[in-house]
């Protein structure tokens, strides 16, 4: 079964063509500048065309005829025909309280999408039109959402609520969402699966960390408290996302300074984290340089990274009354060696014992633990567009 993966932005489109039951990716690219002068990435094994070239895209319906051109090429392409593809996984970043899982689309589910727009107004917009492209390319072929929050709403009641007027929970729906669902859920399954247990049976904290980053508390196979929010600028800090802060804090800042909150806000999701700390780069690996050369800030700005963490891994053990394994993904999770070994160093006083050569590794599974630690840690590259492609065939099947 082929399934091609669409994660449609305002003026881009990545797409993934997978088989989900081998795994193997057979092609990959980004459709970028739609509506301006476009242009077109496409890579094959043994046909890669690396350089984007232009394509004429005034609309996301031209990209998605693009990708089915290069998919079905003579000389480049990976498929005889549009019909060896059987269904279109399409992420969608905000699903609110109306889906718990990945959906088949249907008109009802596309008006549920657009009344989440009010939480993500710019991501759920985007992921509509390239839905719609896709149904206007590809009529007749099976399209399933899978939704960013979807995993997260297993959460309960005491850590999804804000402590809020409740009437702000029910008339406007503020709570706390997550985000990361889907590399979550993927990477839990992946860790049940190399410890040779259900997923039913193991309590797991997953740290996606990267230029934006989550920590998850996964109580048998199910989200039970996650660090982002109702947006995905809470939690720790991040590349240059603030994080949890007192929200004292903008009234301060804008009176004294004349910020609008549009402005204010601007300066939490782009200007801060640690970039904003560090004045260098939203970079890890520029930060790493920087210290290494003597900027303090730099050093601090990791530090602070890293304990905020630590601090969730703590916090998630206790919520959980335990726990069997924590799990490094994403780019800074699956590269950088220094930092899983500063976040999980100290942690020993619950069960944690790290094994330096072990962690010596980048990008690929496995254990990074001592062999007699009693809380396994886990390396695990996250793989989200797999995820989504296991999705929608269990879906259509």
């Amino acid at each position: 079964m082929n399934v091609l993966v669409i994660n449609a932005g305002s003026s881009s489109l990545k797409y993934q063509l997978l088989n989900p039951e081998s795994g193997v990716l057979l092609a990959k690219g980004l459709c970028e500048r739609i509506g301006i002068d476009g242009k077109f990435t496409y890579k094959a094994d043994g046909k890669a065309t690396k350089d984007a070239v232009d394509v004429s895209m005034p609309t996301h319906a031209e990209a998605i005829q693009a990708v089915m051109d290069a998919l079905t090429d003579p000389a480049n392409g990976v498929i005889g025909s549009m019909k060896e593809i059987d269904a279109v996984g399409h992420r969608v970043v905000h699903g609110g309280e109306a889906f718990n899982k990945s959906v088949l689309i249907t008109d009802e589910v596309l008006k549920a999408i657009e009344d989440c727009i009010p939480l993500a107004p710019l991501h759920n917009p985007a992921n509509l039109t390239g839905i719609r492209a896709c149904q206007k390319v590809m009529p007749g072929v099976p399209m399933v959402a899978v939704f960013d929050t979807a995993f997260h709403q297993t959460m309960p009641a005491r850590a999804y609520m804000y402590a809020l007027p409740y009437e702000y929970y029910e008339n406007d729906k503020v709570r706390r969402y997550g985000f990361h669902g889907t590399s979550h859920k993927y990477v839990a399954g992946r860790a049940a699966a190399m410890l040779g247990k259900k997923p039913e049976e193991l309590k797991l904290i997953s740290c996606h960390l990267g230029n934006g980053s989550s920590v998850t508390a996964v109580d048998g196979g199910r989200s039970v408290d996650t660090s982002m929010g109702f947006t995905p600028l809470a939690g720790v800090p991040m590349g240059t996302r603030s994080g949890d802060l007192d929200a004292g804090i903008l009234q301060y800042l804008m009176n004294k300074y004349g910020l609008s909150i549009d402005e204010m806000l601007n300066i939490l999701n782009k200007k801060s984290g640690v970039q904003g700390v560090s004045g260098v780069s939203s970079d890890f690996r520029d930060l790493t340089d920087a210290f290494e050369r003597g900027n303090e800030r730099a050093g601090l700005a990791v530090d602070m990274f890293n304990y905020g963490v630590k601090k969730l891994i703590g916090a998630y053990a206790a919520a959980m009354g335990g726990v069997d394994a924590v799990i490094f993904t994403a780019g800074v999770g699956e590269n950088s060696a220094a930092q899983r070994m500063a976040i999980a160093s100290g942690l020993e006083f619950m069960g944690v014992k790290m094994d330096a050569d072990a962690n010596k590794v980048r990008g690929k599974e496995a254990v990074i633990s001592a062999a007699d630690s009693r809380v396994k840690v886990l390396l695990i590259p996250t793989n989200e567009e797999l995820m989504i492609a296991m999705d929608t065939a269990s879906i259509v099947k």
